[in-house]
């Protein structure tokens, strides 16, 4: 598995409790970094920031300004947002509050990128992002809900029919971490819902107002029974939901005419990459899927193609046992990448911010091109399985690319 200490380098602060609930990193210590990093009062995950490089003064804090990188297909890119709601079943997190809900960012190429730029997050979304994942960060969280992004709210879609790309943040992360490719793959002709899992999120803000947040899995004593194998499973259950209500007889998006049902991929982050593998084991209507830098718990037997992309510290053959029992288990068409200088936040939006406020390590990739290198391959690796174009890039090294190595064990 790998090592918690390097899960835990997003903006400094310790994550393994969000981002690997597994049994070998749950320990009484892990949990109490966890509830010392989502609370008020001082404590060890309070020390550990003060020890972090320093962030910006308020001055300077006032003159950070935080961007996306442009989209690089020819569309013009449209969003909308929509509020879904499975009757069938309880959340399983917090039975309480009723059926499992979900806010899904639904983004695709537009006729013309007319309508309102569509917002980052909310700010209460991005006021809870910095609370959990960046204590001690004093930047206000109207910098990082007004991002600029490149898609328009309410823009009319471009005609015609288009492969639908789903997509899946990390535990703890919010479905904005992944804007920069759910963005880059509309301008490039897909259809991509972006999907936030209720109470799995630093923040998640509802159609009435109120923000929820992971709370109950990011600072509980113990995992939920399973450990992450579980919360893998509820979200493949989470993604068959929102495929049916996008390409079912009723579908609930107003635009899901231009979904071409038959080409759907699905990609993720962490562990929304492990759920990419989950969801292709259960149903056959997921074609293709990555994984960024996601532990698989368990390792998936798949006979359909598949991609690994992972940062070369925990990713390389031997460093994280479940991609070597996966990879000897995928009898399709597979592919496993790794990239240099890079560390578990750099396949997320998040890098940028992480670099703004001057928590990058000294010799990391820059977050611009660890972005750019993301989307290519992704990109790509849609480009042959969902319109059967062929792509030289995933042939094998670049010279191009030396960032980008290829494996074979």
């Amino acid at each position: 598995m790998t090592a918690p200490s390097t899960r835990a380098r997003l903006l400094a602060v310790p994550l393994t409790a969000c981002l690997t609930l597994g049994a070998a990193a749950w320990t009484p210590a892990a949990a109490a970094a966890a509830t010392a990093a989502t609370s008020a009062q001082p404590g060890p995950a309070a020390a550990r920031a003060a020890s972090a490089p320093s962030a910006p003064t308020a001055a300077t804090a006032a003159d950070v300004r935080l961007e996306l990188p442009r989209p690089t297909g020819p569309h013009p890119v449209g969003r909308d947002i929509l509020y879904l709601v499975d009757h069938s079943r309880k959340d399983p997190w917090v039975p309480d509050s009723g059926p499992r809900r979900l806010m899904v960012s639904m983004y695709y190429p537009a006729r013309s990128a007319t309508g309102a730029p569509a917002p980052y997050m909310t700010t209460a979304e991005a006021a809870s992002l910095l609370r959990r994942k960046a204590p001690g960060v004093e930047l206000p969280p109207e910098t990082v809900s007004g991002t600029r992004t490149y898609a328009s709210s309410g823009a009319a879609p471009e005609h015609g029919r288009h492969p639908l790309v789903v997509l899946s943040p990390g535990l703890g992360l919010p479905r904005a971490s992944l804007t920069f490719l759910a963005e880059d793959l509309a301008s490039r002709g897909y259809v991509v819902a972006l999907v936030d899992h209720a109470y799995e999120s630093s923040g998640t803000t509802l159609p009435d107002g109120r923000t929820i947040t992971c709370a109950p899995l990011c600072v509980q004593p113990k995992p939920p029974e399973g450990g992450q194998a579980t919360i893998t499973r509820n979200r493949a259950k989470d993604i068959a939901f929102v495929l049916d209500e996008l390409t079912g007889r009723h579908p609930a998006w107003k635009n899901a005419r231009v979904i071409a049902p038959r080409r759907i991929g699905m990609a993720g982050h962490s562990l929304g990459g492990d759920a990419a593998a989950a969801t292709m084991v259960v149903g056959r209507r997921v074609r293709a899927g990555v994984n960024l830098d996601g532990t698989f718990h368990p390792a998936v037997a798949l006979g359909r193609p598949f991609l690994l992309l992972g940062s070369k510290a925990d990713h390389v053959p031997g460093k994280d046992d479940t991609w070597d029992a996966a990879w000897r288990e995928m009898s399709g068409w597979k592919r496993w990448l790794t990239m240099d200088r890079t560390d578990h936040v750099s396949f997320t939006d998040l890098s940028l911010l992480q670099n703004a406020v001057g928590r990058s390590g000294p010799d990391a990739l820059s977050p611009l091109r660890s972005l750019e290198l993301t989307r290519a391959y992704v990109g790509a690796f849609f480009d042959l399985h969902l319109k059967g174009r062929k792509q030289p890039l995933l042939d094998g090294p670049s010279p191009a690319n030396p960032e980008v190595a290829f494996h074979n064990p």
